[in-house]
């Protein structure tokens, strides 16, 4: 019996399975953040003093800096799309196309974002990506188009990234041009030993957060329409571990931070306290 249920409850995983799981741009994409994760690590020894540096402001010296770099490289790319790149209405397959808000800059016979380079297009269509074709060509041409393709592999989990959502769109131009920033600050003042990043550790993940929340509620309100968790894969990996990452730890980094202000108060109380008894 139990020789008969096995391979059934095999067949029956693999068909859970994304038929892309194995393909070249997923396994891109997911090696892109484990060599931004690596690139954070190395540079946390470069900077830090493994004599000085505690194991816990080395890991938060990792976190922000994979968080900056995460924020520059791969956020920063969805935005460009956002904004540059873009494609006629009529071009792209009306089953799989993100339309885009009324008006949004301006223009109401277009469709903009990551699908406008790597969408599926209608056959036949003379002219396809529009946009796509303006950056000249060669390697540069190439980082677009992979970068496109890349958050275009996230969009099957949340097709809003496939495209232009006002929230997400807003909430990434802060993350990308106030968040980032001021993680390259964290990272700075960790290696320098300034009690002052604790403070803005704060900031950030208290945003982290918000943020995060700000990105599915809308969703979550009307149904979650554009979320596939049809599979383990795009539920599991894409929208909660990956998205699960940016509250998990930001709760971490505010308990370690806040803990070390309050030990701060408690030593002035104490001075504040010895002073009034003398």
């Amino acid at each position: 019996m139990a020789s008969t249920t096995a391979p059934s409850s095999l067949e029956s995983f693999l068909n859970t399975l994304p038929p892309d799981l194995f393909d070249q741009t997923t396994l891109i994409s997911l090696a892109s953040t484990v060599a931004i994760l690596v690139a954070a690590y190395s540079l946390s020894r470069l900077a830090l003093d493994p004599k000085t540096t505690t194991s816990r402001y080395r890991f938060l010296f990792i976190w922000h800096a994979f968080d900056a770099l995460i924020h520059f490289c791969l956020e920063g790319s969805f935005l460009y799309h956002c904004f540059f790149s873009s494609a006629p209405r009529g071009h792209l397959d009306p089953k799989e196309v993100f339309i885009d808000p009324y008006n949004y800059l301006g223009r109401i016979d277009r469709v903009h974002g990551t699908q406008a380079v790597a969408g599926k297009f209608v056959e036949g269509v003379v002219g396809g990506p529009a946009k796509a074709g303006d950056v000249g060509g060669g390697f540069l041409e190439k980082i677009v188009r992979g970068t496109a393709e890349l958050w275009m592999v996230y969009a099957k989990a949340d097709k809003r990234w496939a495209g232009v959502d006002l929230s997400v769109v807003s909430l990434e131009l802060l993350t990308v041009l106030v968040v980032g920033p001021m993680a390259c600050w964290v990272c700075y003042d960790i290696a320098k030993k300034n009690s002052r990043v604790n403070i803005v550790m704060i900031m950030i993940a208290t945003a982290e957060i918000y943020g995060g929340w700000m990105t599915f509620c809308p969703e979550w309100l009307v149904g979650s329409v554009n979320l596939d968790t049809s599979n383990w894969m795009y539920l599991w990996l894409y929208l909660a571990f990956f998205n699960g990452l940016w509250v998990v730890i930001p709760a971490y980094v505010i308990y370690v931070a806040s803990g070390e202000i309050l030990s701060a108060f408690k030593v002035r109380d104490a001075a504040v306290k010895a002073k009034k008894s003398l």
